[in-house]
């Protein structure tokens, strides 16, 4: 697997992956050509030297999953900064293959390469198989999460 930033080209794989469950198919918006608020996001986050959009790319070239890292700077932990994972998504075809497990090695060491004291995430509590996974690799239920949608 090649581990790479996204491109521009990448969007449409990406958005497919993340449109491909209940939760996604509710929120996006996956039409040709792609809404322009979605080439307006990658931009930000492109520009942003904390933001990591991230893409793995099988053999044959194809992307086949993706996540994004944000580095945050906190006063809490002597200064320390945390790195925040999300939209992680590996196509449906590819899973139970060992790629999400893999990922989450190479998102620990690129923590590590950022100086990096603790990565958190959140899960959607209707995707009991993914929570079931980030258990499995480490990740602990340590704090009750909280959303307003505006």
């Amino acid at each position: 697997m090649v581990y790479r930033k996204a491109t521009q080209e990448d969007l449409v794989a990406i958005l497919e992956m993340i449109a491909n469950d209940m939760l996604g198919q509710m929120r996006e918006r996956l039409e040709d050509p792609l809404p322009k608020e979605y080439y307006s996001a990658f931009e930000r986050i492109n520009r942003d030297k904390n933001q990591e959009l991230i893409v793995l790319e099988n053999s044959q070239g194809v992307v086949v999953a993706t996540f994004q890292l944000s580095f945050l700077q906190y006063l809490t932990y002597v200064g320390g900064i945390r790195c925040l994972v999300e939209n992680v998504h590996v196509r449906e075809d590819q899973t139970g293959k060992g790629i999400g497990k893999r990922m989450f090695q190479w998102i620990i060491e690129r923590a590590k390469e950022k100086n990096v004291h603790l990565i958190q995430l959140t899960s959607n509590k209707l995707r009991p198989n993914a929570i079931r996974f980030y258990e499995s690799i480490g990740f602990k239920a340590t704090h009750e999460g909280f959303k307003l949608h505006l």
